[in-house]
């Protein structure tokens, strides 16, 4: 496997420095990318160069992660505009461990001579002076340099200026290279088309300071065809942690691109040969409602970001609100955060736990208890009538929990998911969940925030 030629015909290759494929083709090299801690997990726009190590490795090259340990207190300034809030040791410290945990999963680590590594830049410079520093590797870049740099510019240009600690960031970053060159016989850098600066400053410190050689590729920046930030949805950021991104909201994410999008993910973000490609591409081409390039890249990633268990729940959830064959039976296992994700599209109506009739208990006719429910802090009620509810009944066009009602059945006799849920059905296509709690609108307001809103 040619690791440029790969890059090339996946979409992802952006520049390359001369001399570089000639390097890759002659055998083994160790090359090297940097991930920025600024929390506790990466995100889907990561992937990408996650992406490109794994296909280095494949080519038969060594993968070396480097976590930013050292830069992550800096900050770099690149597509920046303006300077990030520093983080405290204990959260960098945290969030190192989060992201070299994921990394792991990502690439081989037993391989022989070509085995992953992970690296943090903290380790080499924690006992470096400042004196040291200017003068061993300072002195070696001018500012004329530095200044010709877009992400100096584009900030210099700006409102806001540039602090020197960010200025400093791409010979902090150089130095990296140079220590892993000088150390690890590390030979290529690579990264995404926004830090082909920093990365140059490193070969040219390399030439400079020991009369060296090194190497840079760099790779299309991911982007969307209707012009919005990749990797963020409504929510915010789609995380790999599934603490912050559950394996079903994953999901949707990869399910719920477009057409154009798709054609040019499933290249970069799969392992899927050409061969295989192209034909999805056919399928898709013949019947584009069936949405086979989404599918088929939903299920690859989540796999291999989740494992096959969590994509195995999230196939069977999918489609519970219109599939007859999925009961509710089968959400039982699913935590509170995932059960909700189910239920984006439906309707959500909330009641309280201590609607009572003159018994003072909770309404158990389901007539009357359907009857009450209403949504929090509005008039909007589920049904307009009784009379409404009676009539659907004897139709048999209401479900709960996919079970069609009797007009004699009792609340009771349905089982509340998480202790408060059911599920209303009203013919084929009107869905509704219904929340039972003591503060509905709280209740609202917390399934609002399980679901991104």
């Amino acid at each position: 496997m040619n690791f440029v030629e790969e890059l090339r015909w996946r979409g992802m290759l952006h520049t390359i420095m001369p001399g570089t494929e000639e390097l890759l083709n002659k055998g083994m090299v160790s090359g090297y990318i940097g991930f920025d801690p600024t929390a506790d997990s990466l995100h889907v726009g990561s992937l990408a160069q996650i992406m490109t190590l794994i296909h280095f490795q494949r080519a038969g090259h060594k993968p070396i992660a480097l976590v930013g340990g050292a830069t992550g207190m800096v900050g770099d300034p690149s597509g920046k505009s303006q300077e990030r809030n520093m983080l405290s040791e204990d959260v960098l410290q945290r969030n190192l461990r989060g992201i070299q945990k994921q990394l792991e999963k990502f690439l081989d680590f037993e391989s022989g001579a070509n085995s992953a590594e992970v690296v943090n830049n903290y380790d080499w410079f924690k006992d470096f002076t400042f004196l040291d520093f200017i003068r061993e590797v300072g002195k070696h870049i001018t500012v004329n340099y530095m200044m010709a740099k877009d992400s100096v510019k584009n900030r210099l240009d700006g409102d806001n200026g540039m602090s020197f600690t960010e200025f400093s960031y791409q010979l902090v970053q150089g130095y990296d290279f140079y220590y892993l060159w000088k150390n690890k016989l590390c030979l290529l850098q690579m990264g995404g088309s926004d830090q082909w600066g920093n990365i140059v400053t490193g070969t040219e410190l390399i030439r400079r300071k020991d009369a060296g050689e090194a190497y840079a590729i760099t790779t299309q920046l991911i982007k969307k065809s209707d012009g919005a930030k990749f990797g963020k949805s409504e929510g915010g950021n789609i995380w790999l942690d599934r603490e912050k991104t559950s394996p079903y909201k994953f999901y949707q994410f990869w399910r719920n691109t477009s057409d154009e999008d798709a054609k040019i993910y499933i290249r970069i973000f799969t392992l899927f040969n050409k061969d295989v490609i192209e034909a999805l591409e056919v399928e898709h081409l013949a019947a584009p409602h069936l949405c086979a390039l989404q599918k088929a890249l939903a299920k690859n990633i989540t796999i291999r970001v989740h494992g096959e268990a969590a994509y195995n729940l999230v196939e069977k959830t999918k489609n519970f609100v219109f599939d007859p064959k999925y009961t509710w039976d089968d959400l039982k296992d699913l935590p509170e955060d995932d059960f909700i994700q189910i239920f984006e599209s439906s309707n959500k109506f909330y009641t309280q736990n201590n609607v009572t009739t003159k018994s003072g208990a909770l309404f158990n006719d389901i007539v009357d208890f359907l009857g009450e429910i209403d949504f929090p802090g509005s008039d909007l009620r589920l049904f307009e009538s009784k009379n409404e509810i009676k009539k659907l009944i004897l139709n048999g066009g209401l479900y709960i929990n996919k079970f069609k009602i009797k007009i004699d059945d009792k609340v009771e006799n349905f089982y509340r998911m998480h202790g408060k849920y059911l599920f209303l059905q009203k013919g084929k296509k009107n869905s509704t969940l219904i929340c039972i709690s003591d503060n509905p609108i709280e209740s609202s307001n917390k399934v609002n925030k399980m679901l991104g809103k």
